[in-house]
C-alpha cells in the first residue's frame, strides 16, 4: 500500500513539476515579448521633411480582411513560413496615398508593385483615382521595378514615369477565363453526381458534369470579359497617351515585336512605350537621392514605406465622434454561408447580426451594404435581405455598394436596397439556382462495402452510400424551380420590373455592372464613397461622419491578440529560437501541412451548408479572370 502511494506520489510530483516548469517558460516568453514591444515603441516612425513614399504594396487587395486566429498569424509572420500571399486593406491604401497628398514632408512617390499580388480592375480604379489627386497637388510619381504583371501596369501606368530593369519585362495578357473540370476524375473514382439547377446559363455546376466549358457558358464568359478588356486598354491607354491599338492580343503581332526587339524584353517594353526608361535599382535609387536627398544613415534616399507611414495616422476609432450623425457601412466579403462567420467570410446570422447593430443604432441614418461576393447560400442571402427591409422599414435607406463581384447571392442580398450602386467593372447577375448531391454507392461497392437494411418509409432510405432514388429527385428539382422562382419573383418587385424581363437577364448569366445598369439590375456607376454619399443624400445629411460597423473580437480574442501579436512574437522567437534552427523550421512546417489540410476541409464544409442544399452560387465570378 505505502508503495502504491509512493508512486502516486512520485506521478504527482512529475506532473507538478511539469506544470509549474510551463507556465514560467510561457511566462517567460510573454515577459520577454512585453520588454521588447517597450522597447521597439520608442522607435518611432519618423517622417523627414521631403521624403518619398514607398508604396510597396504587399499581398492582395481585398475589402476586408480575414480573421486569422492571432497565434497563427504570429508564428506565420515570425517564421515567414506562410505560403498565402498577404492582404492589404483598400481602405487603408486609399487612405494612406489621400493623407501624403496633403502632407508636406512627403513630395514624391515610389511604386513598389513587385510584390503585388492579384487585385480586381474596380479596386485598381479606386487606388489609381487617389494617385491622380497626388499628383494634382503637385506631387511627383515614379514607377519602377524588375517586371509588371497585369495589375501591377494599371497602376503603374499613371505614373509620371516608368522604369524598368533593363533584363525586365512587361506581362499584359487580357483576361480569361479556364476552370478546372473533374467529370472524368469523379467517374474514374465512381462517384455519382447528381445535379439540380435552373438557368441557361448556370455553370456553377459544370465542373463536375463535364469535361469542358458549355458553349451557353463561353457564351456568358466572354461577354463579360470582353468588356472589361476593352476598359482596361481603355484607361491604360488614356493614362500612358497611346491608342488600344498599341495592345498585343495575338502571337503573330507580339512575335513581329519581339522579333524587332531581337527577343530583348526589355527593349520590346520601350520600343512599344510600356516604360520610359531602362534603369537598374542602382541608377533609380541615385535618381531618387538627387531629388530627396540622402536619408539620416547616409546610405539610400529618404523615404517611409506603405506600413510605415500607415502606422503614423491615428486608429478610425479614436477619431470617432459620439455626437455626429453617421452613415454605417457594413462589409459582406466572401462565401456567404448559414450560420456566423469571422471577417473575412458572410455567414447569414453574422452579417444580418452587423446590419441590425446600425439599424438599433440611434446615430446612424443610413447605411451602405458593400458587397464583394460571388455567393453561396440561398437560406444565409435570405437571412441577410431580411435585415436589410427591416432597415428600411425603420426609416433608413440603404445602399448597395457592389465592388469587384456582387453576383448570384451577393445579387439576392443587395436587391432590396433603395439603389443599387456598382463600380463599371464589377461581376454582377448570375440570377440562377442550383442544388448538387454527391453518393458514392458505386465506389463504395467496388470496395465490398455495401448498405442495406430497412424502413418504414421511402424517405428514409436515401443515404450517399445507397444514391438516392427518382422520386427524391423530383422533389429536388421542384425546390430548385421554386427557388428559382422566387428569386426572379423577388428581384422583379424589389427593382420594380416585370418578371419575364429579370428572367430574360437572369438564367444564370453573368454580367458587368455597365450591361446590369441596361436592364435595370443596377440603379448607378460609381464606387464606395459614390454610394455613401448617395446613402447621406437618402437621409438628408449635411453633416455625417462614416462609420464601418464591424464584428467584435472576444476579449479571449483580444488577449491573445495583446500577448500573441505577430511582431512580439517575431522578435521573442528570435530571442529564444535561432532564426535557423531545424527544430523550429520542423515545427512549424508539420503545423503548417496539418493547418493547411484542416482549412481546406473547413473551407470546403462552410460553403455548402445551407440548411435546404439549395445554392445561388457564381463559380466563375470567383476565379479571378487573368
Amino acid at each position: 500500500m505505502k508503495l502504491i502511494a509512493n508512486i502516486f506520489k512520485g506521478i504527482w510530483a512529475t506532473l507538478n513539476f511539469s506544470r509549474r516548469l510551463i507556465l514560467n517558460l510561457l511566462f517567460l516568453f510573454i515577459l520577454i515579448a512585453i520588454v521588447i514591444s517597450i522597447v521597439s515603441d520608442e522607435d518611432q516612425v519618423k517622417v523627414e521633411n521631403k521624403s518619398v513614399l514607398r508604396l510597396n504594396l504587399n499581398g492582395i487587395i481585398v475589402e476586408q480582411l480575414t480573421y486569422v486566429d492571432p497565434i497563427d498569424a504570429a508564428m506565420s509572420d515570425a517564421f515567414g513560413d506562410s505560403e498565402e500571399p498577404s492582404e492589404i486593406l483598400l481602405d487603408d491604401i486609399i487612405d494612406v496615398i489621400n493623407s501624403a497628398a496633403k502632407d508636406d514632408r512627403i513630395t514624391v512617390m515610389y511604386l513598389d508593385l513587385q510584390r503585388l499580388h492579384s487585385a480586381h480592375l474596380d479596386k485598381l480604379r479606386d487606388i489609381k483615382d487617389a494617385l491622380s489627386q497626388f499628383k494634382a497637388a503637385g506631387k511627383k510619381i515614379y514607377a519602377h521595378g524588375a517586371y509588371y504583371t497585369q495589375a501591377q501596369y494599371y497602376l503603374a501606368s499613371i505614373a509620371d514615369e516608368i522604369s524598368l530593369h533593363p533584363y525586365g519585362g512587361v506581362n499584359i495578357t487580357g483576361f480569361g477565363m479556364y476552370p478546372l473540370y473533374f467529370k472524368e476524375a469523379l467517374d474514374k473514382l465512381k462517384v455519382t453526381q447528381h445535379i439540380f439547377r435552373v438557368g441557361t446559363y448556370k455553370s456553377a455546376v459544370e465542373p463536375f458534369i463535364r469535361s469542358d466549358m458549355s458553349p451557353e457558358a463561353k457564351e456568358s464568359n466572354l461577354g463579360w470579359i470582353t468588356p472589361l478588356w476593352t476598359q482596361y486598354k481603355t484607361e491604360v491607354a488614356e493614362n500612358r497617351g497611346f491608342d488600344t491599338a498599341n495592345f498585343d492580343e495575338t502571337f503573330a503581332a507580339l512575335t513581329d515585336k519581339m522579333e524587332a526587339a531581337q527577343g530583348d524584353s526589355a527593349k520590346y517594353a520601350i520600343d512599344n512605350q510600356w516604360v520610359d526608361a531602362l534603369t537598374t535599382n542602382q541608377a533609380f535609387a541615385q535618381k531618387l537621392i538627387d531629388e530627396v536627398g540622402l536619408d539620416a544613415k547616409g546610405k539610400s534616399f529618404k523615404q517611409v514605406s506603405f506600413n510605415q507611414y500607415l502606422s503614423t495616422m491615428p486608429p478610425k476609432e479614436f477619431a470617432e465622434n459620439p455626437f455626429t450623425e453617421k452613415v454605417a457601412v457594413v462589409v459582406a466579403k466572401g462565401q456567404i454561408s448559414d450560420g456566423k462567420r469571422k471577417a473575412g467570410a458572410i455567414g447569414g446570422d453574422s452579417t444580418a447580426a452587423l446590419l441590425k447593430k446600425a439599424r438599433l443604432n440611434d446615430k446612424v441614418k443610413a447605411v451602405v451594404l458593400r458587397i464583394d461576393s460571388g455567393g453561396g447560400s440561398m437560406f444565409a442571402s435570405e437571412t441577410i435581405r431580411n435585415e436589410v427591409i427591416a432597415l428600411k422599414a425603420a426609416g433608413k435607406p440603404v445602399i448597395a455598394s457592389m465592388g469587384s463581384v456582387a453576383a448570384s447571392g451577393g445579387y439576392w442580398i443587395a436587391a432590396s436596397a433603395n439603389e443599387i450602386w456598382a463600380s463599371p467593372s464589377t461581376i454582377t447577375g448570375s440570377i440562377g439556382v442550383f442544388g448538387m448531391i454527391m453518393t458514392f454507392e458505386n465506389a463504395a461497392n467496388s470496395l465490398g462495402i455495401y448498405s442495406d437494411g430497412v424502413a418504414t418509409t421511402e424517405l428514409k432510405g436515401q443515404s450517399p452510400f445507397r444514391g438516392i432514388d427518382g422520386g427524391y429527385k423530383n422533389l429536388i428539382q421542384m425546390g430548385v424551380e421554386d427557388a428559382y422562382d422566387k428569386f426572379i419573383s423577388m428581384v422583379a418587385t424589389e427593382r420594380n420590373l416585370d418578371k419575364s424581363a429579370v428572367n430574360d437577364v437572369a438564367q444564370g448569366r453573368v454580367w458587368l455592372a455597365t450591361q446590369a445598369l441596361d436592364f435595370g439590375l443596377v440603379d448607378k456607376l460609381g464606387n464606395k464613397n459614390d454610394a455613401i454619399e448617395a446613402a447621406a443624400n437618402l437621409a438628408n445629411l449635411e453633416m455625417y461622419d462614416v462609420i464601418t460597423i464591424e464584428q467584435t473580437l472576444t476579449e479571449q480574442e483580444k488577449l491573445m491578440q495583446q500577448l500573441f501579436g505577430a511582431s512580439m512574437v517575431q522578435s521573442a522567437i528570435s530571442a529564444l529560437v535561432p532564426e535557423q534552427s531545424i527544430f523550429a523550421k520542423t515545427a512549424l512546417n508539420a503545423l503548417d501541412s496539418v493547418s493547411n489540410t484542416i482549412e481546406i476541409q473547413t473551407q470546403m464544409l462552410g460553403q455548402l451548408n445551407d440548411p435546404n442544399h439549395v445554392y445561388t452560387l457564381c463559380l466563375v465570378c470567383n476565379v479571378s479572370p487573368e
